[in-house]
């Protein structure tokens, strides 16, 4: 929050209709900090905070403005969304569950193997799963704007293409989140953590043989001109938070708190598998382009390697409790009743 914002604290804003607010032309602005992992052309930028900040200022009468901070920027730095988000230092930010890892440990239950396929319904699976105490107290420090999944996610390699699970033996993947990473040692694959911004040059240099991530990514981080098979196993997802600090949102005046309220939450969520069908489109038609092979799993592949995953599964489940998860058993199996009845909506 800057000093600005401070100064207009002191004296509240006026009345709201249809939460849109007037404001006197004396009045200053309230200028909050946007911050994300990735790069300016991904739609975490593009698509999301450009367009949120828009509105924002524009049903705030311009009371209140957003500066944005991606990936080439000092507030871009994968690990420290979640933190600088706590300290102050940036107001709102979008992150990725798994880094820093056992963060959001109970979060990760979405994250397991095969639970997912589509990012609206992993989406809406996770923020209900937030919105009835599920979670636990891992996002206590913070005001929730949102959570969300991507779309069920591919293995992207070089060189060898991987058209079964033993087909992952030996290679060096990046890996989004300890989840993905333990379904990856099950199928003796070695996963290597690393931000986005890092995975370009480790590739060219044959320090990784491959990385798992979305369709959308490749594309934004220019991957694709390495990378020379896809496999289409929708196996997993990664978790994402949006989150704002508490202090900077309860010190809000409240009509600018009504249009936030408004404009996150239930209504924020319900945007996101629209994006991920849009960002995705771009990384796969690029790849296409280019002449690489996509591999795709059929259902009878997919439930075999599903299979041969179950016992990483409960090791993974059991491994929660010693992080402080009440019951991951109790609360995977909800997180799958909700993911169906979201797919079957």
């Amino acid at each position: 929050m800057t000093i600005k914002r401070r100064t207009l604290l002191k004296g509240a804003g006026a009345g709201i209709a249809m939460a849109m607010i007037g404001r006197p032309a004396s009045a200053q602005t309230i200028t909050l900090r946007m911050s994300n992992y990735l790069p300016p052309m991904h739609g975490f930028t593009a698509d999301f905070m450009k367009p949120f900040a828009a509105e924002l200022e524009s049903r705030t009468n311009g009371a209140v403005k957003a500066e944005i901070f991606d990936a080439t920027t000092a507030f871009g730095k994968t690990e420290r969304q979640a933190d600088q988000v706590r300290a102050g230092v940036i107001d709102i930010a979008l992150g990725l569950n798994g880094i820093p890892r056992d963060r959001f440990p109970a979060s990760s239950i979405i994250e397991m193997p095969f639970l997912v396929e589509n990012a609206g319904s992993g989406s809406k699976a996770l923020w209900t799963l937030y919105k009835e105490g599920a979670l636990g107290t891992e996002y206590d420090d913070f005001h929730v704007l949102g959570l969300m999944t991507h779309h069920g996610g591919l293995i992207h390699t070089v060189s060898k293409p991987v058209r079964t699970l033993q087909d992952l033996a030996g290679l060096r993947l990046r890996t989004p989140s300890p989840a993905v990473s333990a379904m990856l040692e099950a199928a003796g694959a070695s996963p290597v953590g690393m931000p986005p911004a890092a995975i370009y040059e480790n590739l060219q240099k044959g320090a990784l043989d491959g990385v798992v991530t979305t369709w959308d990514l490749v594309g934004a981080i220019k991957i694709n001109e390495l990378i020379k098979y896809h496999t289409d196993a929708r196996a997993y997802v990664a978790g994402f938070h949006i989150l704002m600090n508490k202090k900077s949102y309860e010190g809000l005046p409240a009509d600018v708190k009504t249009v936030f309220d408004d404009m996150t939450g239930d209504n924020l969520v319900a945007k996101m598998g629209g994006w991920w069908d849009k960002w995705d489109q771009r990384g796969r038609e690029d790849a296409i382009a280019r002449g690489n092979e996509i591999i795709e799993l059929d259902e009878t592949a997919r439930n075999q390697w599903r299979a041969e995953l179950e016992p990483m599964i409960n090791s993974y489940l059991d491994g929660l409790t010693k992080l402080g998860v009440e019951d991951p058993q109790k609360l995977y199996a909800r997180a799958q009743e909700l993911v169906a009845q979201f797919d079957a909506a």
